[in-house]
């Protein structure tokens, strides 16, 4: 079961889990971190999106997570995107996603990157200030633009008000109003209330003051048809949109039901972090003793803050490690660090876990959001490759959406062999699509074009 540079798919036929797979690649010799992808999941979070909030149209933030398996099966399953900057865009639309799928949701953008976005037919841009108001009026006059306003949660894993969205009682009215003295084009309005919110009736106050703004807009002549609100969603296993679902489904209706407007919502990790699983090798331990204390042991693993773990440093994530064996041992005081030479490559500072001997495995759940599209390979430690895994039903779906020839695809039969209930528990309510009964895996490696 190799893993590879170009884009491959596993497609699992039998009972299956993401463990089951991590352990067959130890077991074939790889030294290297790498990690797992259930594309399952990612069509499963959109089910469960579309299931909650219907009314609401998923736009993928690209920044999360650019893998392009991952926005593939999205733009598959229908979604638009939020794009941020002229890489993005290309991406996105290199994959022959229309321009009208996408939102470029950067209230400073380069005067480059406008241009690029307006050559490729992708006009609807956000706004907070009238500096930007004046250079879209001079590079993309008939652009759709959203007007982004300020709506923090009370609390947030990553706050982004404190760099973006007008002030909305007093700048968005001052905007507005500029923005129909210049005859631009205001679509709507936009709000995020921080990435990883911990708070649902942010969504309601940012709503109700959207409605506020559109109502000024009626009288300013404006044609304002879009209620972006952003995104926040969370996404580890564990988490529920239900609660975040009920809030806004109230609040559109209480602020628009009358009101035909398409509403839309930028989620990032909900999308990508649950469906990525990272695993990586203890290479070096060290065994610290303090006579007023317990003993305490250092385990380094292969990959570290520069790597995926940047998420530690920039995204405010805190992570578990697992051990891939089952251990019956008693858990001890430990922590956990990268491979370079960096002091300040420390992934956990405090946790516990049984002893670890070199060459044994940690694995680390929810790792798709914010990892990958920072990880660099200082210190000449390599970024981990992705395994990309389905299971074949849902496969024999979403290959008809993508283009492929019967020459990109080759078939090998190998048997993951007997796996503890514990690995074939499913993460998701929603069940997993895989089949009930078998007794090998048959994976087919596909290089998507």
């Amino acid at each position: 079961m190799r893993l590879a540079d170009e884009e491959r798919v596993c497609v699992m036929e039998g009972e299956w889990s993401s463990t089951g797979v991590i352990r067959q690649v130890v077991e074939e010799g790889q030294e290297d971190p790498f990690y797992v992808m259930d594309l399952g999941e990612i069509v499963r979070r959109y089910q469960h999106w579309k299931a909650m909030m219907p009314r609401v149209e998923p736009f993928y933030a690209v920044k999360c997570n650019d893998d392009k398996l991952l926005v593939r099966t999205l733009a598959a399953l229908g979604t638009g995107f939020d794009c941020a900057s002229k890489a993005e865009i290309q991406l996105v639309m290199d994959m022959g996603i229309k321009a009208e799928r996408i939102i470029f949701a950067n209230p400073a953008k380069m005067a480059s990157h406008i241009r690029y976005a307006t050559a490729r037919g992708v006009t609807t841009m956000t706004f907070d200030s009238e500096a930007e108001l004046h250079k879209i009026k001079q590079i993309s006059p008939d652009a759709r633009l959203v007007i982004r306003i300020r709506c923090d949660a009370a609390a947030a894993q990553c706050p982004l008000g404190i760099k973006f969205g007008c002030e909305p009682l007093t700048e968005a009215p001052r905007l507005l109003k500029l923005a129909a003295v210049l005859k631009l084009n205001v679509a709507g309005v936009a709000f995020h209330v921080g990435s990883g919110a911990g708070e649902s009736a942010v969504y309601a106050r940012g709503i109700k003051v959207a409605r506020m703004l559109f109502d000024l807009g009626d009288t300013l002549g404006l044609d304002m048809r879009v209620v972006d609100i952003g995104g926040g969603f969370a996404g580890d296993a564990d988490s529920d949109l239900r609660d975040v679902a009920r809030v806004v489904n109230a609040a559109i209706e209480a602020n628009f039901g009358e009101r035909e407007v398409r509403v839309i919502a930028e989620p990032g990790r909900y999308f990508a972090a649950a469906a990525y699983t990272l695993a990586t090798m203890v290479h070096a331990t060290r065994q610290l003793t303090n006579a007023s204390s317990e003993s305490h042991t250092m385990y380094f693993i292969n990959d570290g803050v520069y790597g995926s773990f940047n998420c530690v440093l920039y995204d405010h994530q805190t992570v578990v490690a697992e051990p891939l064996d089952p251990c019956d041992s008693r858990p001890e005081a430990c922590s956990v660090w990268g491979p370079t030479c960096d002091g300040l490559d420390c992934v956990i500072a405090s946790c516990r876990l049984p002893a670890l001997r070199t060459g044994q495995w940690l694995v680390f759940k929810d790792m798709g959001a914010y990892t990958l599209p920072v990880a660099s390979a200082f210190n000449g430690f390599p970024v981990p490759k992705v395994k990309t895994i389905v299971d074949k039903r849902l496969w024999a779906v979403l290959k008809e959406l993508w283009p492929l020839n019967e020459a990109d695809v080759t078939v090998d039969i190998c048997p993951l062999g007997p796996q503890s209930p514990e690995s074939l528990t499913p993460r998701s309510e929603t069940p997993s699509p895989t089949l009930e009964s078998p007794h090998h895996t048959v994976f087919v490696e596909c290089a998507l074009k």
